[in-house]
């Protein structure tokens, strides 16, 4: 194996030396364009009906994508739905808070030193501190919901870009469906016409066909033209065809010299 290994090598540096030697310095060059034409002549004698298929299969391989896609878009709307319920119900929280703060606010400014609340007595140092832990929590709550709802905006960002490229992708699919299916037509129109410009008619057998025609025709013209110079013309209606009636002088003389029956004809 390693014996095999070192052949290879000095093999390929032989070749590389001897490129060198007879191209130069555009070895590389040359190798590139050969490389290319190689590639171009082995995609030219690829029948374009299975060029078509494979658009229509890579076409196909997109299912996936979309559906991943799709997939991704349906977890972000349940994050950004999630994230807008929590915002909401923290401001609705914060906003009960606030109007607890501002009545222990109004207690403390007034000059009552004993407060009441839900059947239990709080003093006025009670009272401040449970205002001052309402107060740093109001804050810390204020800021928390500013965060989620930056949060928010940029997953509602993703969200509507994921939202058009999966449009965009379903968009360019159908187009290049409808172009495959162009391409399958036109691919057919293509066939049907070589199917037909490659038929190979038989001229020699045509020629022999008229040639034959033409000897029957010149018979039947000969056969025609001997039946009329021998006045037979076999199969027709003798429309022409009279009797010959015998003559009668003595009638003809009668009424030439204008002699009536019965008269006897002196000759002056």
């Amino acid at each position: 194996m390693v014996f095999m290994c070192k052949k290879f090598v000095i093999g390929a540096a032989v070749l590389a030396t001897l490129g060198t030697f007879v191209f130069g310095r555009d070895v590389v060059s040359y190798v590139k364009t050969a490389g290319n034409s190689v590639r171009q002549a082995v995609k030219a004698e690829v029948p374009v009906d299975f060029e078509v298929d494979r658009a229509r299969k890579m076409v196909e391989d997109l299912v996936p994508d979309i559906r991943r896609c799709m997939h991704v878009i349906a977890e972000q709307q349940v994050d950004v739905e999630t994230l807008q319920n929590e915002i909401h119900e923290s401001e609705l929280a914060m906003k009960q808070q606030k109007e607890a703060m501002f009545t222990l606010r109004s207690d403390l400014e007034s000059s009552d030193t004993q407060f009441v609340y839900a059947s239990r007595t709080y003093s006025k140092d009670e009272i401040r501190s449970d205002l001052a832990q309402r107060f740093d929590r109001f804050k810390v709550a204020t800021d928390t919901v500013k965060r989620n709802t930056q949060i928010l905006k940029a997953r509602e960002k993703a969200l509507d870009a994921n939202r058009e490229k999966l449009e965009n992708m379903l968009s360019a699919k159908m187009d290049m469906e409808v172009q495959i299916e162009q391409l399958e037509a036109r691919l057919k129109s293509v066939q049907a016409a070589e199917t037909v410009s490659n038929l190979e008619i038989d001229n020699s057998q045509l020629t022999r066909a008229k040639s034959l025609i033409k000897d029957l025709n010149k018979q039947l013209d000969v056969k025609e033209k001997l039946l009329d110079a021998e006045g037979k013309f076999t199969g027709l209606i003798p429309v022409d065809t009279k009797v010959e009636e015998k003559r009668d002088v003595v009638k003809q003389m009668d009424e030439y010299f204008k002699v009536k029956t019965g008269d006897r004809v002196a000759v002056q």
